[in-house]
């Protein structure tokens, strides 16, 4: 089963979303623009807002899914849904790209000197006994349907990791993710979002 579960999950990865959508190209420009909307809460590379993902260098792809996630209700979100529903297939591949476009910001800039080393430690222990590099890649920076998640906000992990382990979640990769955060305890998942949030 677990064989069957792991060679549907490749082959998503393996389609990209544009070919679903016709293979139109995608406007960064026009993206940029629409992205107005989006940075009061995601912020212009950081979001500000609590349990709210920053969006900047995250691969395009994703972007992609998950904003289809939300506006077909595969993904539950009170605030994303509604917007979501609104979007045209241009916009999402136009908001895809712009943000995957962003560079990430530097997170020993934005987030200070690190004052818990040792759940540093603890979750880069716990980042490589979950084999979280097999999926998001030696530096967390994703690739094509996987999400960036160094950097990342540490509440906004936190959520994450904890929603998909009480199975909350759902979209691409939910059950590679599921298996992970599953056995994962509350002190790993705290350990894990500090750590992958200051890469």
């Amino acid at each position: 089963m677990e064989h069957w579960r792991r060679l549907l999950l490749s082959l998503l990865l393996a389609v990209p979303i544009g070919a679903v959508t016709h293979g139109v190209a995608a406007d960064t420009d026009a993206g940029k623009s629409k992205a107005e909307a989006c940075t009061p809460c995601h912020g212009d590379k950081v979001s500000a807002a609590e349990n709210t993902p920053s969006l900047a260098s995250q691969p395009d792809q994703f972007l992609q899914w998950q904003l289809v996630f939300f506006r077909s209700g595969a993904r539950k979100s009170e605030v994303m849904g509604p917007i979501a529903e609104q979007l045209s297939n241009d916009d999402v591949r136009d908001l895809g790209a712009y943000f995957a476009s962003l560079k990430a910001a530097d997170p020993t800039t934005a987030k200070g000197a690190d004052d818990q080393p040792d759940l540093t430690d603890a979750g880069k222990k716990a980042a490589a006994v979950g084999h979280c590099a097999s999926c998001h890649g030696d530096n967390y920076a994703g690739s094509k349907a996987v999400a960036r998640i160094a950097g990342q906000r540490e509440d906004y992990l936190l959520k994450a990791l904890h929603d998909y382990k009480a199975g909350v979640r759902s979209g691409g990769g939910v059950a590679a993710m599921a298996e992970v955060a599953y056995p994962l305890s509350d002190q790993d998942i705290a350990a894990l979002a500090h750590y992958l949030a200051r890469l």
